[in-house]
Order: C-alpha cells, then sequence, then structure tokens
C-alpha cells in the first residue's frame, strides 16, 4: 500500500486532508510534498510556443493531390498535342487543300488544341509550385492553393468525364484539407527567421 507515501495524490495525506482527488494546495511558505509534477512549457517549432512542427497528415495529403494533379495535366496536355499534330497532319493532306470550311475549322482547332496544352503546363507547373511550397508556405500559399482548389474544381465541371471528375474531386479535398483548423495552424505558424 501506497497510504503513507508523500508521492501519491491519492494517499493518505497528513492533516486530515482527504485522500481522493487533486492534491490540496499548501499553506504559503510551505514547500508542497507530493502532488503532480509541474509541466513542462509547451515548445513547437523554432522555439516559438505552440507552433506545429511537422506537417498536418491534411496537408501532406493536400500536397499529394497536387502532384496528382500534375500527373493529370501533363497526361491531358501530351493528349491535346497529339490531336493538335493531327489536325495539323490533316490540314496539310492534299485531298483538303481545296476544302476552305475544313482549312478554317482546323486552324481554329489546331490553335485552341494547342493554346489548351499550353494552358495544362502552366496549371501543372502551378500546382508543383504550390506543392513545392507547402513545407515552408505561408499564409499566401494556402490562398493560393485554396483559389487554385476552386479554379480547378470549376474547370474539372465542364468536361466532367473521368479526369474532369478525378480534378474535381482532388480540388475539393485540396480545398477542405488546407482550410481546416490544423492547416490554417500550419500555414499562419511563426517562420524560422532568415538571416
Amino acid at each position: 500500500m501506497s497510504f503513507g507515501d508523500p508521492n501519491n495524490p491519492y494517499g493518505q495525506q497528513q492533516g486530515g486532508q482527504p485522500g481522493y482527488g487533486y492534491p490540496q494546495q499548501s499553506p504559503q511558505g510551505v514547500p508542497q510534498q507530493g502532488g503532480y509534477p509541474a509541466a513542462p512549457p509547451v515548445q513547437g517549432g523554432y522555439g516559438f510556443p505552440g507552433v506545429p512542427t511537422e506537417m498536418p497528415g491534411g496537408v501532406k495529403a493536400a500536397r499529394v493531390m497536387l502532384y496528382v494533379i500534375t500527373g493529370l495535366q501533363v497526361i491531358g496536355a501530351v493528349i491535346f498535342a497529339l490531336g493538335a499534330a493531327a489536325v495539323s497532319a490533316a490540314k496539310n493532306d492534299a485531298t483538303l487543300k481545296d476544302d476552305v470550311q475544313f482549312q478554317q475549322l482546323a486552324d481554329y482547332s489546331g490553335n485552341a488544341l494547342w493554346g489548351i496544352v499550353v494552358f495544362a503546363v502552366l496549371w501543372g507547373a502551378f500546382a508543383v509550385f504550390l506543392a513545392v511550397k507547402f513545407g515552408k508556405g505561408t499564409n499566401g500559399i494556402r490562398i493560393a492553393a485554396i483559389v487554385f482548389g476552386a479554379i480547378t474544381a470549376i474547370l474539372g465541371i465542364y468536361p466532367f468525364v473521368f479526369f474532369g471528375l478525378v480534378h474535381t474531386v482532388l480540388a475539393v479535398l485540396i480545398i477542405v484539407f488546407v482550410a481546416r483548423a490544423d492547416g490554417n495552424a500550419w500555414f499562419n505558424r511563426q517562420q524560422q527567421p532568415q538571416f
């Protein structure tokens, strides 16, 4: 039994005080006997209290989703580039050289497809930029990720084929994960001073 142990907060205490519950406070000038040790101060990253030191799981998941969107953008860029090349090849076909309507449509279609290729590559590069900045990101990166997710979700709704649906779902999840409280704490943490 530990009834006489002064370090047991539930044992018998001197002075007829009850032996259960939280330890009673000692009168002023008398050192406290037993009880719980004082908790050490909470230190977060970079010596600042309460700062997250490790990227939360939701933010890590959002970063992975940005890389997945980048991969989908590359696949889409390749598909549209092949389409643009096919339109150019058809435009140069000798049997279609005299068809004015086809030539106009081919010019428009080819230029539109190349524009989509350029947009897909730039949008994928922006996704990589955001994902890389998540490690040392600030609230500006968080806001940019939310805007990126919103635009991607809207753009993914239009074609609503498999890739559009995947883009939309991933974009909505990115918004949710970076907007949650732990994501907010991660992106609003105090940064290590740069020298």
